[in-house]
């Protein structure tokens, strides 16, 4: 059974940094797409950024590029998400997913992917 499990979240002022975490099991691995999606209140969930398990190619949102990293862990199956100079709109849930059926990443339209985590809340206030 596949299972996502998010860590990390919390709250923060702006400007400061956070490090979530998604711990995987019950699927190989590899060769897979892994990828962060938020929704803020009010809107859309939307894609933050993904990234080739095993590989190096990496998405990010436009919103997102030059503050949040993502990387993974393949030795611990599992993915991070550092997000540095956060801001007061990067507020929300943020969920874990898995693409297991590509074999690489595509794109961060949620309907890409097909497994997801509970989700953990951030929170930066101004």
């Amino acid at each position: 059974q596949v299972q996502l499990v998010e860590s990390g979240g919390g709250s923060v002022q702006a400007g400061g940094s956070m490090r979530l975490a998604c711990a995987a099991s019950g699927y190989t691995y590899s060769n897979i797409c892994m990828g962060w999606f938020r929704q803020r209140p009010g809107k859309e969930r939307e894609g933050v950024a993904a990234v080739h398990i095993g590989g190096r190619f990496a998405y990010y949102a436009n919103s997102v590029k030059g503050r949040f990293t993502i990387s993974q862990d393949t030795a611990k199956n599992t993915l991070y998400l550092q997000m540095n100079s956060l801001k007061p709109e990067d507020t929300g849930m943020y969920y874990c997913a898995a693409d297991l059926s590509s074999g690489g990443c595509s794109g961060l339209e949620a309907v890409l992917f097909g497994d997801w985590g509970q989700g953990t809340q951030v929170t930066v206030s101004s």
